[in-house]
């Protein structure tokens, strides 16, 4: 099968089209035939090295953990899925060598969901890292109707779920982003103010009596910011400071995969209140010019990579 592997750390360049053994499928697993998948900042992080010390890769490793496609065959026990079934999932494996950008994945049923019907395999390629990761920070700090909630880089690929999901539920929804994406934002249902000096004033003009909630997609201040904003009782969740944590007494937050929340994200997209964001597709071999442009940081919607 074709596959983009890399066989050592280091830059995009590493990345090359390559043919592969066909994966082996456990007997909770289905093979899956890939028809999209998505780069996550994740990613490109991975394959640089930098989360060597707390996942084991074996080389050549195939990047990639989003997926969406069919499956091909299913595994000894997968009463759960069967041959034909559009799927979608974050395949994440307890190592670094099986990934998504090949024309064939090996999946635990346990990443896995039906397919949304309303989307094609390239808008569900870009849910599952950043609409779970979305969900369930949400969840994690459990926002309910009637808060008020401060999304931090509302406009990137888990602030846009995030917001869609927090609308969906009720809560009003300030989000920091460049003035460049307020009016993105204001169309999902935020009330967007710019990042940088002011921030705690402009929110603080918005929400007198500070927010209830503060979700952090992505911020440089974290703990004065929060300190500043956050109401008596408030609580906030973090998925790139610990600080959230550790300093705050809130939450941390590193996504799973959840059949049942891949499920209930399926219910809000087919049900039209979430909608997708894809910002480019790429073919497999420019899986490189993919990664490059995710690392850049300023793509708003999600990079996909069509195989």
């Amino acid at each position: 099968m074709r596959a983009i592997t890399y066989d050592h750390f280091g830059g995009s360049d590493v990345l090359q089209l390559t043919d592969q053994p066909e994966p082996k499928v456990g007997s909770d697993s289905v093979l899956v035939r890939v028809r999209a998948a998505s780069v996550n900042p994740v990613d490109w992080k991975i394959r640089a090295g930098y989360l060597d010390q707390i996942i084991d890769t074996e080389f050549p490793a195939i990047p990639g953990w989003d997926v969406a496609g069919v499956v091909e065959r299913p595994g000894l026990d997968t009463p759960e899925l069967a041959a034909g079934d559009d799927v979608y999932g974050y395949v994440r494996k307890d190592w670094l060598h099986g990934g998504t950008f090949a024309e064939l994945v090996s999946a635990p049923v346990r990443t896995l969901a039906r397919k949304p019907a309303s989307l094609s395999f390239e808008e569900a390629a870009a849910v599952p890292l950043a609409g779970l990761t979305a969900y369930q920070t949400i969840e994690r700090v459990g926002v309910r109707d009637g808060r008020t909630v401060l999304v931090h880089a509302a406009a990137g690929g888990v602030g846009q779920f995030a917001v869609q999901i927090l609308r969906a539920r009720g809560a009003r929804v300030i989000g920091t982003a460049s003035a460049r994406n307020h009016e993105h934002l204001r169309g999902l249902g935020a009330e967007p103010v710019e990042y940088g000096d002011g921030l705690v004033e402009r929110v603080r003009a918005l929400a007198p009596q500070g927010v209830d909630v503060v979700l952090d997609y992505g911020s440089d201040d974290l703990v004065p910011t929060t300190r500043a904003v956050l109401a008596d009782g408030g609580t906030v969740a973090s998925i790139v400071d610990t600080a959230a944590r550790d300093e705050l007494g809130g939450h941390y937050v590193w996504v799973r995969p959840s059949t049942g929340d891949l499920d209930a994200l399926t219910r809000l997209i087919d049900d039209g209140a979430v909608k997708v964001d894809v910002a480019q597709v790429f073919d497999l071999a420019d899986a490189a010019a993919a990664h490059d442009l995710v690392a850049e940081g300023h793509v708003r919607g999600k990079v996909v990579v069509r195989v």
